[in-house]
């Protein structure tokens, strides 16, 4: 059975959480994956420069209209201060819990002293976390990796520090930040950061299975689970786990009429959030992630990512589900 977590004044509904993801947990992906049974969804992260807060990209990732509570935003930067800034701003603009960054491993965050990086500047994480819980009345959680290196691994560390600052909960991704994405995770780590905290830890890394799900819970104790890249094409996932740690039982995979009426709706969703033509762009990395168990050589995904209409991306999906019902093989 999955634990009960409290954060703040919200009960989770359970302690599967969709981990924030640049440029896919996006509001219809966070309320897609509530609907097949996440307990909370945290958002894409924002950048804590106000300067980009007016930006179109800024904006979207700061709407949470009909999410259903409590509402996760997560906050990037590297300056306590603009950090205490953001989550004043998001918290004033409806977020229920205030998430920090420090386990994006990107370039592009990182060179900025951002992220993951942080994690090298224990000074600064002290200062960050007692800034930003102190500019807020709403619970303040952090993300982060298990360290720089794997020669310094100094999740445990910062994870008292957190506890000590009035941090509420921890999420730990079992690489280190020069580790990416690449290799195996490892969850010993989170293991020994669970053990050091009273405060709820969940873990993240490598869950792409309810049988994966329970093996890393009955290692680290954990609390729960983020779930990422897991849940990219496969937002049932979240459904799948709960099941198998209720009942022990797998639950049978979701029958191709079912995979194509959740693909159709969040494509709709994607169409009507972003409009024309972003939502037909961001929609194709999504039928992507979708159709990876059925459309092995690529054939219909590459035509797919020629369409420029949102009714033509629609219909294609229609005309390729029903081929597959009819035990047809696409061809290009």
């Amino acid at each position: 059975m999955l634990p009960t977590v409290k954060l703040g004044p919200y009960t989770l509904p359970n302690s599967l959480v969709v981990a924030p993801m640049a440029g896919v947990t996006d509001r219809p992906f966070r309320q897609l994956c509530r609907r097949m049974g996440a307990g909370l969804a945290v958002s894409e992260m924002v950048i804590a420069d106000p300067s980009l807060w007016h930006t179109r990209k800024s904006r979207l990732r700061l709407d949470h209209k009909g999410e259903p509570e409590p509402r996760s935003v997560q906050i990037a930067g590297g300056d306590p201060d603009m950090l205490a800034n953001a989550a004043r701003m998001n918290a004033e603009q409806g977020a229920q819990i205030i998430d920090i960054n420090m386990g994006c491993p990107a370039k592009k965050v990182c060179n900025k002293a951002a992220g993951s990086a942080l994690m090298k500047d224990e000074a600064l994480v002290k200062d960050i976390l007692h800034a930003v819980v102190q500019a807020v009345d709403v619970p303040v959680t952090l993300k982060m990796r298990t360290g720089w290196d794997r020669d310094n691994r100094n999740a445990v560390t910062i994870a008292r520090m957190a506890e000590d600052a009035g941090i509420q909960a921890l999420a730990v991704h079992g690489r280190t930040r020069a580790d990416a994405y690449r290799g195996v995770a490892e969850y010993d780590t989170i293991a020994q950061v669970k053990e050091a905290v009273t405060i709820p830890v969940f873990a993240n890394g490598d869950i792409t299975t309810p049988q994966q799900a329970q093996a890393v819970l009955r290692h680290t104790a954990a609390d729960g689970l983020l779930v990422g890249r897991g849940a990219q094409g496969r937002p049932w996932i979240f459904r799948e786990i709960k099941h198998f740690l209720e009942t022990g039982e797998v639950m049978a995979p979701p029958p191709l009429e079912e995979v194509e009426a959740i693909l159709l709706d969040h494509l709709q969703a994607l169409h009507y959030f972003y409009g024309d033509p972003m939502g037909v762009r961001i929609a194709r990395k999504h039928v992507g992630w979708y159709l990876q168990a059925h459309d092995a050589g690529k054939q219909f995904r590459k035509r797919f990512n020629t369409l420029e209409c949102a009714k033509a991306q629609s219909d294609s999906i229609q005309q390729y589900f029903a081929a597959l019902r009819n035990g047809e093989v696409f061809a290009a």
